[in-house]
Parts: structure tokens; C-alpha cells; sequence
């Protein structure tokens, strides 16, 4: 199928249409920022570490020697483990606090659960495990299974320790290994260590007076309680027909479960503070035909066409082999320049095409609820007045047309920037209580410029007793992105001092076989330690400060997880290497190649 451009309306005020995004900004700034969630700890842990699909793992606590230990099984933990087995590193242990591989999709199981990036881009290795999605966007389970299947074929399995949560890392330097302690009482002592805790693996809640003393059930979508609701994640939420039921919370994950939950439920409370923009979805089963038909590298292909129909640019709309809404933007501003005659534009000239597109892709998203939804007064909270990128894009079929359901009723909460309060009965809102049954809280995960709350580790003390937390208060300092002076043996698979990518798991590739390259080489060269020089560590900062692209946008997007609540410091997307992905992954080819582990001592 020819990918085209799209025909997009412009019939609007472009300084009004500003305006109109900035007040909405505007009023929905809070001075508490990310602040405003609470982490799920102390009377609120049930809502994090309670695990409701595996049996309890029942086991006495461990004593044990291992080699490379790493923190998470979720996408990165596993591409971590699958290169260090390549590598032939074979002692390697992963710990997952739950009851298999998996991470996100091993705990998002709520109904109609589905990535929204294509899933040929999406999920990792498929080439060298074979293995063909069925869909184009793979729901929940089939990501679960290919998990399992990664940790299966790489031999994961056999000294995983599920069901275990680690609370302290500890660099001992009389055994020059790192001690972890952890919820079972172990003391397991690693050669190296890597944290893979991945972005969304721990929940958080508003922040929100009385959330403690409501008496009905609740519970977070990444814990979904199917005992209460009946069903799985393909629907039939049977024990809902006469519960009233609220949902705290409309981004990626609201928009997936709700209209399930709309479906079901005698009656749906949606709170919403920011709407997302909804593009359709077009599912659709694998073309058999097309799968047989491709060729080696086919993933990486896909791969770089995705990024820069995202982030860097594409030459021609012909060029997106994705085709769905996350490029639209892009393939417009081809097909525009290319109109032009291919004209040598400046970064402020494309830019400006750029803005112009955005607003018409926005404008075109606006105009689609009304065409879906009836409620006029609905359809205008449902419109998103911001940037393309500002927030999440979600796309989905079928979340619009929930709300001409008579049995569900959209609850704006932007004026009060969020709830009011939580009683023994219900929700307070605009100064009117929702008594209900359930409150589902789709309130995301900490992803927050506070580190320790987002690994959630208690402490973490390198050489000297040197506490992370403290080393990176003002701000990451790192090698590469991977790894910290003064902590040996010691490597973070992140976000930040690397590169942005579109598709994230493609990070955690790249991330891990550098890693591995590492750790398999320090091995081979018999010695005991490698961390970075204090001097590498502060040059690579220093490149990560001359390079940076200063996003103007973030700063004036609504506020959101992609810009830290309106502050612009995005933990997602922070301090990222100017010059991008792929420039990126050529430097560290070039630094794998150079051998002599530049910027980086080893220690006998």
C-alpha cells in the first residue's frame, strides 16, 4: 500500500489557535508540578505490590555469587540478558518483582490492553526468534507470550528469581561486588550489576485529599481486579452490570479500557483533566503474504522509518513504510516541501511548515470528535487544544463513540485541576460528590526527574558509600548514558545522556549490546573492575550540554509526563545527545571498534 500524504483542514487563525493553546496550558498548571502524585508506598503499596496473576513464590532466602545480575525482566532486562548470553556470559541472573517476564505486559493486563506503536517496530528480536505479530498492533497477551518466548530462547529462565523485590545495592569493596539486598531476606553479591527497570514500572496516584478512606473497591490498571470486575483482557466485565464505576484518569491506558468499562458497567464516571487527541486505529491481522515476502534486516528497516517519521524527517511520504498516524506530520511536511520544488530551507523556515502542519493535524483530530460525538458539550471537553506531541497520541476506534453511551458521563475536572477529594462513598468534583462502587485509578507510572521514587529502590551506594540519589541531584552525570564514576561494574539502561528514538525498545537494544560488549570484554581481560574516569564522565556531560536541542514546545505544552508536569525538564526524554539516535549508535560502534575502553578505567 502506497503511503500518501493527507488531506488535512486550514481554515484556521493561527495566533487565535495559540492563544487558545495557551490558555488551556495555562490553566491547568499546578505549582506542586509532579508533586501532585504520591508514590505507592506505605498504606498505598497495595496498589504496587500486590500480584494477583501468579501464585505466591515461597522460597528460603539466597547466598549466592553471580556474575551479572539484572534489576527488571522487563524489555530491557530481557534484550540485556539475551546480549550478555550472545556474548557468552553465561552466570546471569535476572530479578523481577513479578511472577514471570514481562514487566509492563506482564502486569498491564486490563481489558483491550495494546501497544500503539506498530508491533513489527515494537517488539524486540523478532527476526532472530522468527516470529511474525498477528496484528499489526498486538494486544497484551500476544507481548506477554513473546516475553516469555525472548526468555525461553535465551535460557533466562533458569536463574531468574521471580516474585522478589530489590530494596537496597550496596558496592562492597573488600569483595569488589555489589551486595543486593532485597524483600526475601537475600544477600546476593554481583560482579556487575544492571539496572533495566524500564520507564513504566511503578505506579503512581493523585495526590488527592481522602484517598485512603473510601470504602468501595479500587485499584490501579496495572494491578486490574478481575476478581471484582469478572472477565479478562478481551472483555466481559459481567460482575460490572451493577456497579457504578470510576475512572481517575484519560491517557493512553483510559483510552484503551474504557470503553470496555462503558460496555459493562451500570454506570461510568470518567474524570478527565487533559483529553488526549484520539487518531483511528485500523487494526488489522498480518498480511501472511507480506511476511513471506520479507527479507533480512526487515526490522531495522521498519525500525529507522518509524524514527524518522517521528522525530527526524522523511524524504517523501512514499517513505514511511508504517503508514498510521505517528508519521502524519512528517509525511505532510515532505510532500509540502517537495511541492515547493525541494527548496534548501534553514531549521527555522521547516520549522515554521512544520508548526503549520501540527495545527492542521490537531485541527482535523478536533473536527473527528465532532463527527463521532453527539453531545455537543462532551465533544468540546473531548477536544485536545495543544501540539501534536505534547501529549501521548492515543489512537483508538472505538473511545469516542463510549461517550454517546447514556450510561457513561464525562466529568471535566480542568477548571479545579484535578479532583477535589475522595469519600468513604465516592469522588467530589466541581463541588459535586459521585457516590460509586469502584474507583480505577489509570493514573500512569512515576516517570519523575526523582529518581529514587522511580526506581524505587531504597538506596543505592557506590564507592565510598556514595549515594546515586545524591550524585545525580543536580542533574545525570554519566558515560554514555550507561554508566557512573565512582560506581564500578555498574550500568543503567535509561533514558536520559542517550539519544532519542522513536520506538523505545529499539534504546534498550542498543543500550544492551553495548553493555554486554562491556562486560564480556572486562571478563575476557581478567580484570576485576570498570567504571568511567571522573574526566570522561564530565566531557560526555559537557557534549550532552553543547549538543542539546532546547525544546521551545515542551516549555509551552500542556502539562504532562513528556515535560515533568509544565516544568519542561522531561525525565522521559531529558538531556538527550543532540545529534540523534543513529549519530548516536555510530559513536558507540566507533568506541566499541577503538578497543581500548576509552574514558574508562579497569581495575585489577
Amino acid at each position: 500500500m502506497k503511503c500518501t500524504a493527507t488531506e488535512l483542514p486550514a481554515d484556521f487563525d493561527l495566533s487565535a489557535l495559540n492563544a487558545k493553546y495557551q490558555q488551556e496550558r495555562d490553566k491547568r498548571l499546578r505549582p506542586d508540578g509532579a508533586r501532585q502524585y504520591v508514590e505507592v508506598i506505605g498504606d498505598l503499596a497495595r496498589y504496587y505490590e500486590i500480584d494477583q496473576h501468579s501464585p505466591p513464590i515461597v522460597r528460603d532466602p539466597l547466598s549466592e555469587d553471580i556474575d551479572v545480575v539484572i534489576l527488571g525482566g522487563g524489555f530491557a532486562g530481557l534484550v540485556a540478558g539475551a546480549r550478555l548470553k550472545q556474548a557468552g556470559v553465561a552466570n546471569v541472573q535476572v530479578i523481577e518483582m513479578g511472577g514471570d517476564f514481562g514487566g509492563t505486559w506482564y502486569w498491564n493486563r486490563y481489558p483491550r490492553v495494546q501497544c500503539d506503536v506498530e508491533s513489527y517496530t515494537y517488539l524486540p528480536l523478532l527476526e532472530e526468534l522468527n516470529y511474525i505479530p498477528k496484528e499489526k498492533y498486538s494486544f497484551g497477551a500476544e507481548i506477554y507470550e513473546h516475553c516469555q518466548r525472548i526468555g525461553k530462547h535465551y535460557g533466562l529462565y533458569g536463574r531468574a528469581l521471580f516474585g522478589t523485590i530489590v530494596r537496597t545495592l550496596r558496592w562492597d569493596e573488600s569483595l569488589r561486588r555489589w551486595r543486593i539486598g532485597t524483600n526475601r531476606g537475600d544477600d546476593i553479591r554481583a560482579r556487575f550489576v544492571i539496572i533495566a527497570a524500564g520507564s513504566l514500572n511503578k505506579p503512581k496516584l493523585p495526590g488527592v485529599s481522602g484517598i485512603t478512606s473510601f470504602k468501595g473497591r479500587s485499584f490501579h490498571t496495572a494491578r486490574w481486579d478481575y476478581e471484582y470486575t469478572g472477565g479478562d483482557t478481551n472483555g466481559g466485565l459481567v460482575k460490572l452490570a451493577d456497579k457504578r464505576v470510576a475512572i481517575i484518569g484519560s491517557g493512553a491506558t483510559g483510552i484503551q479500557c474504557i470503553p470496555t468499562l462503558g460496555q459493562f458497567a451500570q454506570h461510568l464516571y470518567v474524570f478527565q483533566r487533559t483529553p488526549s487527541s484520539i487518531g483511528e486505529r485500523g487494526n488489522r491481522p498480518t498480511d501472511p503474504q507480506w511476511a513471506q515476502s520479507l527479507k533480512r534486516g526487515w526490522q531495522e528497516e521498519r525500525q529507522r522509518s518509524f524514527h524518522a517519521g517521528v522525530f527526524a524527517g522523511l524524504p517523501s511520504p512514499e517513505a514511511d513504510l508504517i503508514c498510521d498516524g505517528w508519521g502524519e506530520i512528517n509525511r505532510n511536511v515532505a510532500a509540502k516541501v517537495i511541492a515547493m520544488g525541494n527548496p534548501e530551507l534553514t531549521a527555522e523556515q521547516l520549522a515554521k511548515i512544520r508548526e503549520i502542519e501540527d495545527h492542521k493535524t490537531m485541527q482535523r483530530l478536533r473536527r473527528r470528535v465532532d463527527l463521532v460525538v453527539k453531545d455537543k458539550r462532551t465533544a468540546e471537553i473531548l477536544k485536545p487544544w495543544y501540539r501534536f506531541h505534547c501529549k501521548r497520541p492515543c489512537f483508538n476506534d472505538d473511545y469516542l463513540a463510549t461517550f454517546n453511551r447514556p450510561n457513561v458521563t464525562l466529568v471535566d475536572v480542568s477548571e479545579s485541576k484535578g479532583i477535589e477529594r475522595i469519600t468513604e462513598k465516592g469522588i467530589v468534583a466541581n463541588g459535586v460528590e459521585y457516590e460509586v462502587d469502584c474507583i480505577i485509578y489509570a493514573s500512569g507510572f512515576e516517570i519523575t526527574n526523582d529518581h529514587k521514587r522511580r526506581l524505587g529502590l531504597d538506596l543505592i551506594e557506590g564507592r565510598g558509600g556514595l549515594s546515586l540519589y545524591d550524585h545525580w541531584r543536580g542533574g545525570y552525570k554519566t558515560l554514555h548514558g550507561m554508566s557512573v564514576h565512582g560506581f564500578p561494574n555498574f550500568f543503567y539502561m535509561g533514558y536520559s545522556q542517550t539519544a532519542t528514538v522513536a520506538a523505545h525498545n529499539l534504546r534498550f537494544e542498543q543500550q544492551g549490546f553495548h553493555i554486554a560488549h562491556i562486560i564480556k570484554e572486562v571478563m575476557a581481560r581478567g580484570a576485576a573492575t570498570i567504571e568511567p574516569t571522573k574526566e570522561a564522565q564530565d566531557g560526555w556531560c559537557r557534549i550532552i550540554r553543547e549538543t542539546a536541542v532546547i525544546n521551545r514546545q515542551s516549555l509551552d505544552c500542556t502539562p504532562g509526563y513528556f515535560n515533568d508536569e509544565g516544568s519542561g525538564r522531561s525525565a522521559l526524554f531529558g538531556e538527550p545527545y543532540g545529534p540523534g539516535f543513529y549519530a548516536f549508535d555510530d559513536l558507540l560502534k566507533l568506541w566499541r571498534a577503538k578497543g581500548d575502553f576509552e574514558g574508562m578505567a579497569l581495575g585489577t
